[in-house]
């Protein structure tokens, strides 16, 4: 059974870094929850590293400019990592080849394809530019997410994807969370569709959470930060079972699990959570976080 924490401030001692997922801890795509982005300044401000390491599919400048637009501020974290940083390199490497198919909302997510957090990228995308294409006339996929995320499911692809694994296309998925809330609406994400392409017999590539690409471009970002840091001094903080949680897992680090992103209401008030209820469900799900609490704070 996970320590069930009713305060932040509880562990932070323990730990010299954080590994923060974003959406649904630190904001839910619209606003910022203020109790989260206080205890981050408050890690920060007795000498804790923040790094938010996100799904989201875009490069870190798209998502600095989210973070800004929304409200965030700039002293509650260190650095951002996103799946589609990770993602990137394998792209640009020729992963699906060198004329890709985008599936994912335009103009939302052109940064995928034009903004780089690492210069080496970006000269890599001059070198050898990736053309993209029709799927008739694709190598490979690069998923972003659904063409209309407010109103497509992964079941609307289906013709898509059974011409593109009948001709052998790999995906490449820019990121592997299934649904994420953007204010009180629930929407697809890419690894829905990644998911069903799976199911259907398709070869899909991730690099975002729980995978250990986006792990690894953390630790050499913390690492840039903070000179070397021991795996028992980072904890990673979010929403997700199945990317934060299990991710961690697999990483041997510590976790701390929110239960009130993803899994709202599912174990009772945030702060008055249901021990034998949440025991049971992780029991199930066969997932082992380390601390749990309802929001950040």
């Amino acid at each position: 059974m996970p320590q069930i924490l009713t305060s932040f401030a509880e562990i932070a001692p323990k730990y010299r870094a954080l590994f923060c997922d974003l959406w649904g801890c630190v904001h839910d795509g619209v606003k910022p929850f203020p109790a989260a982005v206080a205890a981050l300044q408050a890690f920060r401000a007795q000498g804790g590293v923040v790094i938010l390491v996100s799904n989201a599919p875009r490069p870190k400048p798209s998502v600095l400019q989210q973070l800004d637009r929304i409200g965030v501020p700039r002293d509650a974290y260190d650095e951002v990592i996103t799946s589609g940083d990770a993602t990137q390199y394998a792209y640009l490497s020729g992963a699906v080849g060198t004329r890709v198919h985008h599936i994912g909302p335009m103009p939302k997510d052109q940064a995928f394809f034009d903004e780089f957090a690492d210069p080496a990228l970006a000269k890599m995308a001059a070198a050898n530019p990736i053309e993209r294409v029709p799927l008739d006339q694709a190598t490979g996929i690069i998923c972003t997410g659904p063409n209309a995320e407010f109103d497509e499911t992964p079941d609307d692809y289906r013709p898509a994807f059974l011409y593109a694994k009948t001709n052998g296309l790999k995906m490449l998925c820019a990121n592997p969370d299934i649904v994420v809330d953007f204010g009180d609406k629930r929407i697809y994400c890419a690894g829905a569709l990644a998911q069903l392409y799976e199911e259907m017999g398709g070869e899909v590539l991730y690099f975002g959470k729980p995978h250990p690409p986006i792990y690894d471009l953390a630790r050499r970002r913390l690492t840039a930060l903070a000179g070397e840091t021991l795996d028992a001094d980072i904890l990673c903080v979010g929403d997700g079972i199945n990317t934060d949680v299990l991710g961690a897992m697999q990483e041997n680090l510590d976790s701390l699990f929110l239960t009130e992103g993803l899994c709202v209401g599912q174990f009772g008030p945030a702060d008055n959570l249901d021990a034998a209820a949440l025991d049971a469900w992780l029991a199930t799900e066969q997932r082992n976080p380390t601390y749990v609490m309802g929001i950040l704070r």
